[in-house]
């Protein structure tokens, strides 16, 4: 296993729950209703016109995320984006089934 997938598989958890309590919720909720998913880039996105309660919870999360990411690319020296790809395999891999995923474009898995 290489440090990269270490470091990121340690930090997967924190990523997918949306680093808090409140806002693990509010994106599991979102997630259930469909107007959100998970995308390749390790980010999660808004599946169409959301309310703007949903695009501040996304807004908020991929902040987390995005930080979380630097911080992996930074110790481990490896590009931001080879992270979020590897976040964003992990992530969508992970993502139930009826639960939206972008790999080009939006789709149930």
């Amino acid at each position: 296993m290489n440090r990269l997938t270490a470091i990121l598989g340690a930090g997967i958890f924190v990523i997918a729950m949306g680093g808090s309590a409140a806002f693990a919720d509010a994106l599991d909720a979102a997630r259930a209703a469909g107007q959100v998913g998970e995308r390749a880039d390790g980010m999660v996105g808004a599946v169409g016109a959301v309310p703007p309660a949903v695009s501040q919870t996304v807004a908020s999360i991929n902040a987390q995320r995005l930080a979380t990411y630097r911080d992996i690319a930074q110790k481990t020296g490896t590009p931001i984006d080879a992270v979020q790809k590897q976040a964003g395999d992990h992530l969508m891999a992970a993502t139930p089934v009826g639960q939206f995923i972008m790999d080009g474009a939006w789709h149930k898995k």
